[in-house]
């Protein structure tokens, strides 16, 4: 082969590696952001009244403990499958954490985020707490979901709060 021929042919190779480089860099960043890939049917009431309210009472139900007239009484799990049902709970509000951050659904890029970053973590506390079966770490992550939400409640959704009231105790 002669040498003009040879650099014909690394000219011909590097377009080659270069074109298959800029398409595959092209096909998954556009996959990324397309809002459609998610479903995000599920408005906001429906999201926390179906996903996120019943997992995180069962996690608050399963931690701490009650001190009334009949006593004291330990609401944590007292059995492996026990522990293991809320490890499943806090799981789905790791989970529901990041639904809150898809695109379609994040109220903004600033506190919102950080909500939803705090549910997850709160979530990710429980989950190994609950597998070492940790009382005072489960029971200090409850403390940081009721806080996550709270803050994000009175951020974004302040009148939540008023279902809570009773109106005719005025």
């Amino acid at each position: 082969m002669n040498k003009q021929n040879s650099v014909s042919l690394r000219w011909v190779l590097l377009f080659l590696v270069a074109s298959l480089v800029a398409c595959s860099a092209e096909e998954p960043a556009e996959e990324v952001m397309t809002e459609s890939a998610y479903n995000t049917e599920l408005n906001m009431q429906e999201l926390m009244a179906l996903v996120l309210e019943p997992a995180s009472d069962i996690l608050w139900d399963s931690g701490g403990w009650v001190i009334d007239a009949a006593g004291y009484e330990e609401l944590y799990p007292t059995t492996d499958d026990g522990w293991e049902y809320v490890r499943a709970q806090a799981a789905i509000v790791v989970e529901t954490g990041n639904m809150l951050a898809l695109p379609g659904r994040a109220v903004d890029n600033d506190a919102w985020m950080i909500y939803s970053e705090g549910l997850s973590t709160a979530g990710l506390l429980a989950m190994e707490a609950a597998a070492t079966q940790n009382k005072e770490d489960f029971f200090q992550a409850g403390a940081q979901l009721y806080s996550v939400c709270t803050a994000c409640h009175q951020a974004y959704n302040p009148e939540i709060n008023n279902r809570f009231v009773d109106p005719s105790a005025d």
